[in-house]
């Protein structure tokens, strides 16, 4: 029984090592640049997943214990929604949790520091601009690397067409 619900006097040291295991990896994950869910390559995947199992017994130590677990899953949970609700609440804390929108085009010019910076491949902006519907770099107005890793588009109005601001 105690294997299932483990020690009490363990709660408290996986509550400090999961805080310091997640502001660890959050830090980690802010400095290693922007990438969305949807577009991560798999070595990103079995990276999250290697990390995943590395940090596991950080969190929890030597209690395997179900309670153990919860515990930590709990903590995790709670600190990502605490995180959240602040960041809402404050532009600075949001800023550095988010970072900040990078321009990566700016009227058919290319910012190769960004891109360089912002770990974007040239193949994965040529990408996102025939999905906006760019042709070519020229075609382009202005694309933007957003702060949730997705890189936003503005494609020149073709030729005869009014622009509008």
């Amino acid at each position: 029984m105690a294997e299932l619900i483990g020690t009490p006097s363990a709660i408290p040291f996986i509550v400090l090592r999961t805080v310091v295991v997640y502001v660890f990896i959050l830090v980690g994950f802010r400095l290693s640049g922007k990438r969305e869910v949807g577009q991560l390559a798999p070595y990103d995947f079995a990276l999250i997943l290697l990390i995943a199992n590395a940090v596991q017994n950080a969190m929890v130590g030597p209690d395997t214990s179900l309670v153990g677990g919860l515990v930590a899953a709990l903590m995790l949970l709670l600190l990502n929604y605490l995180l959240g609700t602040i960041a809402a609440r404050n532009r600075k804390v949001e800023k550095l949790l988010r970072g900040k929108a990078h321009i990566l085009v700016l009227r058919g010019h290319v910012y190769q520091d960004a891109l360089e910076s912002e770990h974007v491949t040239h193949e994965d902006l040529l990408q996102a601009l025939r999905a906006h519907g760019c042709c070519t770099i020229a075609d382009c107005r202005l694309a933007v690397l957003e702060v949730d890793g997705s890189i936003s588009v503005v494609c020149e109005a073709p030729a005869g067409e009014k622009k509008t601001a």
